[in-house]
């Protein structure tokens, strides 16, 4: 049985470890889970020892194929109960995450089931993410973020890289939500801002803002 922390360990460590599956350091598991080094590696070894991480001192952690589901399928859930609080209790999508947070560690693999029948089995979470299938498959998403995009192009919102609630309620307060056409007026050489068309109003958003935003070329 892995316990609710483990598979916080084992979340954040998945994270950490993409896109490319690189080994990850144990200063940077124990700044993602604000926690000291020693805590950090105390559980670790844990993880070791049922089988869920690589781990050799000084080369950083690597999930093995067991910790890797074990990580995707709490991301799976998180994901869903996401989709089922803003589809069918109105939260919003700045709301969700720390509700999402404690309905993931649920162990019942049935209900995970039923819930994903229940939402007729969606793909993405209402972040864009993308949700893992029952077998820990991810599908394959098509996006870029709108740092990417060139003046007078147009693209799509398919995203959020900063699902904060502070952010999320940002993107509210101009109209920005997933399926919100953008149109990119110009860009700024000097700060990397960029003077933005959404909804026949147009504003400026600065480089951190368009380095937040995942979009499809429209």
């Amino acid at each position: 049985m892995v316990t609710l922390s483990e598979e916080n360990y084992l979340k954040a460590i998945y994270h950490l470890a993409k896109p490319d599956k690189a080994s990850v350091s144990t200063n940077a598991i124990a700044t993602k889970m604000l926690t000291k080094a020693s805590s950090a590696t105390d559980m670790i070894k844990k993880l070791a020892e049922k089988g869920l991480v690589d781990y050799q001192k000084y080369q950083g952690v690597h999930l093995t194929e067991k910790g890797r589901f074990a990580a995707v399928f709490v991301i799976r859930k998180h994901r869903l109960w996401e989709v089922f609080l803003v589809k069918k209790l109105n939260f919003s999508w700045d709301e969700v995450h720390e509700v999402a947070e404690q309905l993931e560690h649920i162990k019942s693999e049935k209900l995970t089931q039923q819930l994903d029948a229940f939402l007729d089995h969606p793909t993405e979470d209402p972040h864009g993410d993308p949700i893992p299938d029952c077998e820990g498959n991810l599908p394959s998403t098509q996006k870029i973020l709108l740092a990417q995009i060139e003046r007078a192009e147009s693209c799509i919102c398919v995203g959020v890289k900063d699902s904060t609630s502070q952010f999320l309620q940002y993107l509210d307060k101009h109209n920005i939500a997933l399926g919100t056409k953008i149109e990119v007026l110009s860009k700024e050489s000097f700060d990397e801002s960029m003077s933005i068309n959404v909804k026949n109003h147009q504003l400026t958003i600065s480089k951190e803002v368009a380095h937040n935003l995942f979009v499809k070329i429209s």
